[in-house]
């Protein structure tokens, strides 16, 4: 018997077995998609280096964050912006992207900066003072750019946004 008559016999009805259980799965299996919210967005700019952040204003789009996303282009990111002035925890659940975190005081000045992991559950990431912000990019965007803790973070807020 030849190689490709044994190859035909032996795996085609394998073949038939995996694209059945291929497209149950992707009938069947939820959909992991990201975040479906319209976040306003500004310019950020921390020591000269700018970036365009998406803003997380209300509870719904903090929670969601950041997170099913695939990527996250250059020189992006995601702004938290909470409702009052306290410390502050993040975790990387259903976060598909390594990411680093600022988070920043009521005047925008950087209290603590961390190297997030991407989809952990267990490990959590807090701030070490109180925090009216969180800024999230890829990981290493902040070290790239010789940003610290101490660094102010300048942005301008759109007038109609109402934190919630």
């Amino acid at each position: 018997m030849s190689p490709m008559t044994e190859l035909k016999t032996y795996n085609f009805p394998n073949c038939i077995l995996w694209a059945v259980i291929v497209l149950t799965i992707s009938l069947y299996a939820p959909k992991l998609s990201a975040c479906p919210y319209e976040l306003p967005q500004t310019t950020i700019s921390i020591n000269g280096q700018e970036l365009t952040a998406e803003i997380a204003h209300t509870p719904d789009t903090r929670t969601c964050g950041l997170s099913r996303r695939q990527t996250l282009a250059a020189n992006t990111g995601m702004l938290f912006i909470f409702p009052n002035f306290r410390p502050r925890t993040f975790w990387m659940k259903d976060t598909f992207i390594p990411l680093s975190i600022a988070f920043l005081d009521e005047t925008g000045k950087i209290v603590q900066i961390h190297r997030m992991q991407a989809d952990q559950t267990h490990t959590t990431y807090s701030s070490v003072a109180p925090a009216r912000y969180a800024l999230e990019v890829n990981q290493g965007w902040f070290s790239l750019h010789d940003i610290k803790t101490g660094d102010t973070v300048e942005f301008n807020l759109p007038g109609i946004l109402k934190i919630q």
